[in-house]
């Protein structure tokens, strides 16, 4: 017979980067007037390489975004030549 074990997993683990003071969010314009959003990252935080992969995986993500509304697909294989 299995043994029954009931005890509290805890919180949720925090996704990185997420209201850390460390990266900041400006939404600029450009020259044309659109707006954009910025993300700077303080060099000389303890958690820097948390804070780039969370930029990172911002930047990504908006790159799939713009991919699948242009071509229909998240990635794309492009043949040369």
């Amino acid at each position: 017979m299995a043994k029954i074990v009931v005890k509290s997993v805890g919180p949720k683990a925090k996704s990185t980067g997420e209201r850390n003071p460390a990266v900041v969010e400006k939404r600029v314009r450009d020259a044309e007037g659109n707006v954009k959003t910025l993300r700077t990252l303080d060099a000389g935080s303890a958690t820097f390489g948390n804070d780039l992969l969370y930029v990172f995986g911002k930047n990504v993500a908006k790159a799939r975004r713009d991919n699948k509304r242009v071509t229909g697909s998240t990635d794309s294989v492009f043949r040369k030549g």
